[in-house]
């Protein structure tokens, strides 16, 4: 009996340490250090190293577990009952342009500056690559044409970025959301002649 408990203990603790260094990822980017993420996770860096033996781990760890965070967000706002192109592409929308504090976390995702040194080091940088990979996959399967993804994709993420600067506020993220969505439905997208 005494192993479920230590695997529960195990999980939980490996989840403070994934939300502390996050935390001061985005406080204090990547000058992130071992010591503050096990202060900050209320553990001690033998216990931190314990779980990821070493910042980089770490830091790769926390990349991942945001962008499954995040993925997993999107799917949720999927609406299967949506019978034409674009359901991906528009729970996509939802999650980044939410008119809540619900997706913050994908807004901080989505500010670059806060990561960009991160991606210096080579194994972020190829889960990053391999994220990217799969979106796009995603949005290729969606059945919208690649530029149209292309412009609303890149729009979401700057509207998100905006609001995480706070140079967007709640009825501006919530008019470019409307916008964005109807931009995912076919015939609403007119090319200049």
């Amino acid at each position: 009996m005494a192993e479920p408990r230590q695997t529960r203990n195990t999980e939980r603790t490996r989840r403070a340490i994934l939300d502390a260094a996050q935390q001061v990822i985005l406080e204090k980017g990547a000058a992130v250090t071992l010591a503050q993420v096990a202060s900050v996770a209320g553990v001690s860096k033998s216990g931190l190293i314990h779980h990821f033996g070493n910042r980089d781990q770490l830091v790769v760890a926390v990349v991942e577990d945001v962008h499954d965070q995040f993925r997993e967000s999107v799917l949720s706002h999927l609406d299967l009952s949506e019978n034409y192109p674009g359901k991906m592409l528009r729970a996509y929308v939802r999650v980044l342009c939410a008119e809540s504090t619900d997706a913050v976390a994908a807004r901080d995702f989505t500010s670059a500056p806060m990561w960009s040194g991160l991606y210096a080091i080579p194994a972020v940088a190829a889960v990053m690559s391999g994220q990217s990979a799969w979106w796009s996959e995603q949005f290729t399967l969606d059945g919208l044409s690649t530029e149209r993804v292309l412009i609303v994709r890149r729009a979401a993420e700057g509207v998100a970025a905006a609001g995480v600067y706070g140079e967007e506020g709640e009825a501006g993220i919530a008019a470019a959301r409307r916008l964005l969505l109807e931009l995912t439905t076919e015939g609403t997208f007119h090319t200049p002649v």
